[in-house]
This record gives structure tokens, C-alpha cells and sequence, in this order.
């Protein structure tokens, strides 16, 4: 294989994770707007496209494991693959955390509607600016806009705090709000954990670009970078 066609090869990999990501990105999108209708029909959407999110992923996976094998690659090259390797594992998990929300969706939808005290629809907003920002990161190897991603972390998982003390407060007050509080409760762990997912991929995209490990706060760059 040529560096030509390697190349190629690298921008065809980087453009079916990009197609991977807008997969997952929308079974998220139809998740919430499930919720804030309380529309059955857009979780099955997120269901029946499940299956799709889960095939791609294995074929991202299998065409990077035959660019490291045919062309062992190093460098910047490597940590690139390496990178989407990594990144296609936390699309997929967003997938399945939109799984979750519609599966508690469709639980609440049968249940007289109560008020309950969490803004669900406000909280995945800025859980979707972030996966968007860690993607667009990915797309522009922009690290600065990454280390941001990193840090509006820290404020969902104020708001899912908030929301665990809010939603607990109700089951007390109004135990008939008790089983759609714990579903709304599940929902905004869901969304708190596709922010961690979003985290992982501005982290990868650090290790690509920089050869910078950032997890858990560690900051050390890679030997060969």
C-alpha cells in the first residue's frame, strides 16, 4: 500500500466514524424528543435503529484493525487509528444509553403525567453541545476546543446531582411520583453518562493530536510523538 493510499484509506476510516457518530447522535436526539413528547413511536425508532449503530460499529473496528495490520503505521498515524478505535467504542455506548432513555420513556408513557422537579430537555441540550463539540473537535484536531468539552463535565455532573436530590425530595413528598421519578432519575444518569462519553472521545482526540494522555487528570505527552 502507498502513503497515498494509506491516506486515502485514513480519511475513509475518519469518514465512516463521522457516519457512526451521526447515528449515535440521533438516537439521542429522537431519546429526548421522546421524552419531552412522551411519543412511543420515536422509541421505537431508537430501538429499531439500534441494531444499524451496533453493525457499523463492528465494521469501523474491523476496517482499523486491517489498517494497523497492513500497514503498521506509527506516530501520529497510529494514535489516529487508535483513536477512532477508542471513539467508535464510546459511539456505540451513546447508542445504548439512548436505548435506555427510550426504554424509560416507554415505561412513563402509560403513567398519568406528573410535574416532576428536573428539566430533562435542558440537561441533554448541553449534553448534546458537548458530544457535538467532542465530535467537531475529532473533525478540526482542535485540542483547545477538547480541554472545553472537558470541563463542562464537571457542570452535568452538577446538574445530575441536583437532579438525584431534587427527584429523591419528590419520592418522599409524593410517593405517587415515586415510579416515574426513579425513571426520570435513570434518564438523567443516562445523559450524565453519554457526557462521559463525550469526555472520552475529547480526551482521544488530546492523545491523537498531542500524544497526550489527559485521563484522569494526568497530563504526561507520549514517547515518539
Amino acid at each position: 500500500m502507498t502513503r497515498i493510499r494509506f491516506h486515502q484509506e485514513l480519511d475513509e476510516l475518519k469518514h465512516r466514524i463521522l457516519a457512526m457518530a451521526g447515528m449515535a447522535e440521533q438516537a439521542v436526539d429522537l431519546a429526548v424528543q421522546a421524552y419531552s413528547q412522551r411519543d412511543l413511536a420515536l422509541c421505537e425508532r431508537v430501538l429499531t435503529n439500534e441494531p444499524g449503530i451496533n453493525r457499523a460499529e463492528r465494521e469501523v473496528d474491523e476496517f482499523a484493525i486491517d489498517l494497523l495490520a497492513m500497514q503498521q503505521p506509527m506516530a501520529v498515524d497510529l494514535r489516529f487509528i487508535l483513536a477512532v478505535i477508542k471513539i467508535n467504542a464510546d459511539l456505540e455506548r451513546v447508542g445504548d444509553q439512548a436505548v435506555n432513555i427510550a426504554q424509560r420513556v416507554m415505561h412513563m408513557a402509560g403513567m398519568p403525567a406528573f410535574e416532576l422537579p428536573v428539566d430533562i430537555p435542558a440537561m441533554a441540550s448541553r449534553v448534546r453541545a458537548m458530544v457535538r463539540d467532542a465530535l467537531r473537535s475529532f473533525i478540526e484536531g482542535d485540542t483547545e476546543l477538547a480541554k472545553r468539552v472537558l470541563e463542562a463535565d464537571d457542570e452535568i455532573d452538577r446538574i445530575n446531582h441536583e437532579a438525584f436530590a431534587a427527584l429523591s425530595a419528590c419520592m418522599q413528598a409524593k410517593p405517587d411520583c415515586a415510579v416515574q421519578a426513579l425513571d426520570a432519575l435513570s434518564i438523567a444518569r443516562n445523559l450524565e453518562r453519554v457526557a462521559d462519553h463525550a469526555t472520552n472521545i475529547a480526551e482521544d482526540v488530546i492523545f491523537w493530536v498531542r500524544g497526550a494522555d489527559v485521563r484522569h487528570g494526568a497530563g504526561q505527552t507520549i514517547a515518539g510523538s
